[in-house]
C-alpha cells in the first residue's frame, strides 16, 4: 500500500499533463477532414512570421539571461558576503515584480522613456529592444534571484574569496572564475525559468509592439485553428530540449574541456 499509493499519485499527475498534450497533437494532425497529416506544422514553417518572432525572441531571451545573471550573481554574492543586513531588504526588492503587473510596468516604461522624456528609447528599435530586455530581465528577478541565493547558500562563499584574494585574483575575477563555476547549476536553472518567461511573454512585447513569439502565438490563435495546435507543440517541445542542454552543461565539470570550450 506504501508503493501503491505514491505511484497513483504521479500516474494521475502525468496523465492530467500528457493527455491534454496528446489531444492537443492529435488535433494538429488533423488539418486535412479524414486525414493525419503534419500540414499544420509545415504552414508554420513556411511562415517568415513565425521564423522572425522565434528568432526575436531567442535572441531576447539569451540578452536577459545575460543580463540577469550579471546583475543578480554579483549582487548576490556582495550581500551575502558584506552586507548580510540588507538581504531581508534584496529580498523584498526580488519579490515586487511577482506584486507589480507587467501592464503596469511597461507603461511606465513607456512614460519614462516614450518620446516625450529626456531618454527618448522609444523612438528607435534599438531602444525599444533595450527596453523589452529590461522589462524580461525585472519579470525574471524573482526567479533568478532565488535560484543564485540557493546556490551561494550551498557554498562557502567567505573561504572561496578569501581564498582567491589571497593569491592576488580581483573582485572581478573572484565573480567570474571562482564564484560563477560553484554555482553554475543554480544560474542555468535561473536561465531555464527566465527562459520560459521571456518566451511566451505577452504583455510588454505588445504594448512595446515588438515581434516576439508571445504576441505572434496570441495573433495565430485568432486567425487559425490547427497551426496553433502545432505551434503548443513545438514551443513545449523546444522548451524540453533546451532544458536539457541545459541541465547537460550544468553538470559539466569546472575543469572539463567541454566546460571550457561552453565558457569561452
Amino acid at each position: 500500500m506504501k508503493r501503491i499509493l505514491p505511484w497513483t499519485v504521479v500516474t494521475l499527475a502525468g496523465l492530467y499533463f500528457l493527455v491534454p498534450l496528446y489531444a492537443a497533437f492529435q488535433f494538429s494532425l488533423q488539418m486535412r477532414r479524414g486525414e493525419i497529416t503534419l500540414d499544420a506544422y509545415r504552414a508554420v514553417f513556411q511562415s517568415d512570421v513565425f521564423l522572425n518572432a522565434l528568432g526575436f525572441s531567442l535572441t531576447a531571451s539569451v540578452a536577459a539571461i545575460l543580463f540577469g545573471a550579471g546583475l543578480v550573481v554579483p549582487t548576490a554574492w556582495w550581500v551575502r558576503l558584506r552586507l548580510p543586513r540588507l538581504r531581508p531588504v534584496i529580498e523584498f526588492i526580488s519579490l515586487l515584480p511577482l506584486i507589480i503587473p507587467s501592464v503596469v510596468l511597461v507603461f511606465g516604461h513607456i512614460r519614462m522613456f516614450g518620446s516625450s522624456s529626456w531618454l527618448p528609447l522609444t523612438t528607435s528599435d534599438l531602444g525599444t529592444n533595450f527596453l523589452l530586455i529590461a522589462g524580461y530581465v525585472v519579470l525574471s528577478l524573482p526567479y533568478m534571484f532565488r535560484a543564485v541565493d540557493n546556490g551561494l547558500a550551498a557554498i562557502d562563499i567567505r573561504t572561496l574569496t578569501e581564498a582567491a584574494e589571497s593569491l592576488g585574483a580581483s573582485r572581478l575575477r573572484v565573480v567570474l572564475w571562482v564564484i560563477f563555476p560553484n554555482i553554475r547549476a543554480a544560474i542555468v536553472s535561473g536561465a531555464f525559468l527566465t527562459f520560459s518567461i521571456c518566451l511566451g511573454e505577452f504583455a510588454i512585447a505588445s504594448l512595446l509592439n515588438r515581434p516576439a513569439f508571445g504576441p505572434y502565438m496570441v495573433q495565430l490563435g485568432q486567425d487559425r485553428a490547427y497551426e496553433p495546435a502545432a505551434l503548443a507543440i513545438m514551443s513545449f517541445a523546444l522548451t524540453w530540449v533546451l532544458m536539457a542542454l541545459m541541465q547537460a552543461f550544468a553538470h559539466m565539470k569546472p575543469g572539463s574541456g567541454l566546460f571550457r570550450k561552453a565558457v569561452k
